[in-house]
């Protein structure tokens, strides 16, 4: 039996990670960060004398997309399509659960359709057709 090593680390919005660091946390190499770059789907925030740092935010986002590259087995430009909507279902994520933060301990939440309702019969007992 093959024991797996995995890394754990916590991530921080505030850190900076380096296009290797980048690269090595999400599956991806750093030339298809490059292209990701290039295709604007990716945005380093500086340039510096060791080359470009990003946001340890778009660690996550860049990982579930590049899984799913890997396992759809996706070209570049559609991963960069696909973190686009990561990233603003995310954002649209945020934005629901603090508006629900700010609802009244009364209010209750507008039921969702996703969420599986109680069976109810069409028809009521002993009624005929």
């Amino acid at each position: 039996m093959n024991a797996q090593v995995v890394e754990i680390g916590w991530l921080d919005a505030r850190e900076t990670v380096t296009v290797q660091e980048l690269a090595r946390a999400c599956g991806l190499s750093a030339a298809d960060l490059d292209e990701l770059i290039e295709y604007g789907a990716l945005t380093p925030l500086q340039a510096n004398e060791t080359g470009r740092v990003f946001s340890a935010e778009c660690v996550v986002p860049l990982r579930a997309a590049g899984r799913l590259r890997q396992d759809l087995d996706l070209d570049l430009f559609a991963v960069a399509i696909l973190l686009g909507y990561i990233n603003r279902i995310e954002e649209l994520e945020r934005e629901v659960k603090s508006l629900r933060a700010r609802l009244p301990a009364h209010a209750h939440p507008v039921p969702r359709d996703d969420v599986p309702q109680r069976w109810r019969e069409p028809h009521g007992k002993g009624s005929r057709a």
